[in-house]
């Protein structure tokens, strides 16, 4: 069975002192509708934000205002492309309810609510490539979320990616078609990034609630990892990906 691996690329790291980013696989889930009592936390999230987060205070928070800045080092205008956090955050404090999608969705929603990080899940029942944090030459391929448009990513734009196909643009903030994590997924992982001032702490918490969620809510045998400067590649476990390979 083919191995393969999750980096991040060093200039990230170079770039971006004290970035890490947190993974949490799952093998054998059961993925389906988001159950009340997890819609409950996440109405919950909810209120525990607007007590806490000014409308007008938002860009300045420590934790978005990091990514605000960490865009801008790319090119990127934070006040157009915005990360996912501060995205899901101003929506919140709108006044608007996060939408129910499916079951590992939510808790990927839930535990970046509830810590103002940057939190996704990406389906890796078709992964056929290894995958890699790292900066766009450019040439690589994107269809969003969405659509059946193909655009490029601008070069040294900061892209996940597997191979020549962008898993998400501007880092933070765009999923593509391609790992889009459905009711029928039955391999995930989730990443959780930290910029300062969150810490590997920090990050390390959040990924532990996405573990205990994803086991009360959905099963599967989960496995968890930090990938930092010092350790910025992994392997991910064989049997996420389908016997063919």
């Amino acid at each position: 069975m083919t191995v393969l691996n999750y980096s991040i690329a060093e200039d990230i790291f170079k770039r971006h002192p004290g970035y890490v980013r947190g993974v949490v696989t799952v093998c054998g889930v059961r993925n389906g509708p988001s159950p009340e009592p997890l819609q409950q936390l996440m109405r919950e999230a909810e209120e525990a934000l607007r007590g806490t987060v000014q409308p007008d205070a938002v860009a300045a928070h420590p934790r978005i205002a990091a990514w605000r800045e960490a865009y801008r080092s790319f090119g990127a205008n934070p006040g157009e492309f915005r990360s996912s956090v501060e995205a899901m955050a101003r929506r919140v404090l709108r006044g608007q309810s996060l939408p129910a999608i499916n079951t590992l969705v939510d808790i990927g929603n839930l535990v970046s609510l509830r810590h103002l990080l940057p939190a996704g899940s990406h389906a890796m029942d078709t992964l056929r490539g290894n995958i890699e944090l790292r900066t766009a030459s450019g040439r690589e391929e994107f269809i969003p979320f969405g659509s059946d448009r193909m655009e490029h990513p601008l070069p040294g734009e900061i892209i996940f990616a597997e191979g020549d196909a962008v898993l998400v643009r501007r880092w933070t903030w765009r999923q593509a078609n391609h790992t889009l994590t459905l009711q029928e997924t039955m391999a995930v992982e989730f990443n959780v990034d930290g910029l300062p001032p969150a810490s590997p702490a920090d990050v390390d918490l959040a990924c532990g609630e996405i573990a205990e969620l994803v086991k009360r809510f959905c099963g599967g045998r989960i496995g968890r990892g930090l990938l930092s400067e010092a350790h910025p590649v992994m392997a991910l476990p064989a049997e996420i990906f389908p016997p063919a390979l």
